[in-house]
């Protein structure tokens, strides 16, 4: 769906490069997450891809299109949900979606079903200047989906949302993808990528670091070891064993076998552990 190579793009009077020679594809279906600080060029590549900046070095493939080569079409395709929402906050929210809705051809979705979905629906017929960040979040997010896109793109699609209406948005997210929606999804989250991505791609200064599967990398940068926490003479204990051969491991059978065991887990590295030992910086 999306196809990137040698990318490159400078701010007119900065000259200082905000993406570098960066390269990545995208299958149909797939949640691909930009993962890196504020000021990496997470944004700036988004906005690439989708138009608002011009003027950059490199191919960008889109459904087999050079993206300079598509036409006003090109926005029939695709769903774009901003960090800060733009919405119209004089009119309610079935009005704002009634007026983005107009701006496209392709049959729209149904607006009460959609507000339901979010947990909008009661708010409907309330102006937006009333709405809290959260609700103005969520009402930005299906004003992207409303005309049925091929590809959306999401900048940190759960910035102020509370924890139910957070997992109300990424339940929503993996809906779209299995349904053959390609999403790309930008953030310095690195849970919501984990929960989401089918692969992340580590971003810092305008260069790409590393893309993988978030679960691949855990497992390739975490410990191989087994941590058990058991209760032993009346007080917690913690003890770690290697993974490999744990099933011969008599000292480990014995515990498990003998003891009063709390908690079982492997040592995974988290996505934020990784992503700063391999690019040596946090996500700040």
């Amino acid at each position: 769906m999306i196809k990137v190579r040698n990318l490159e793009f400078t701010y007119k009077g900065t000259g200082k490069k905000a993406v570098q020679d960066i390269a990545f594809t995208m299958g149909q279906g797939e949640i691909f997450g930009f993962l890196g600080p504020s000021g990496a060029g997470k944004t700036t590549t988004q906005k690439l891809i989708t138009g608002l900046l011009r003027g950059y070095c490199g191919n960008i493939e889109i459904m087999g299109k050079e993206r300079n080569e598509w036409g006003n079409d090109f926005f029939e395709q695709i769903g774009v949900a901003f960090e800060f929402p733009n919405l119209y906050t004089k009119l309610t929210a079935v009005e704002n979606l009634e007026l983005f809705g107009s701006y496209y051809k392709n049959k729209k979705k149904d607006i009460n079903m959609l507000l339901d979905n979010v947990g909008l629906l009661e708010d409907k017929d309330h102006k937006i200047e009333s709405f809290s960040k959260g609700m103005k979040m969520r009402l930005n997010f299906i004003r992207a989906i409303l005309h049925d896109p091929e590809i959306i793109f999401l900048d940190e699609p759960t910035s102020g949302l509370d924890p139910v209406n957070a997992k109300i948005v990424k339940e929503m997210i993996l809906r779209l993808s299995n349904e053959g929606k390609t999403i790309f999804l930008t953030t310095h989250n690195m849970t919501v990528a984990e929960q989401l991505c089918d692969r992340v791609a580590f971003m810092v200064d305008g260069k790409l670091s590393l893309i993988d599967n978030p679960k691949k990398l855990k497992m390739k940068f975490g410990n191989k070891t087994v941590a058990v926490e058991h209760i032993e003479n009346g007080i917690m204990s913690h003890t770690e064993y290697q993974l490999a051969g744990i099933g011969d491991n008599k000292e480990f059978l014995s515990l498990i076998k003998n003891k009063e065991v709390h908690t079982i887990h492997s040592s995974e590295a988290t996505l934020e552990d990784i992503f700063i030992k391999v690019t040596g910086r946090t996500l700040l």
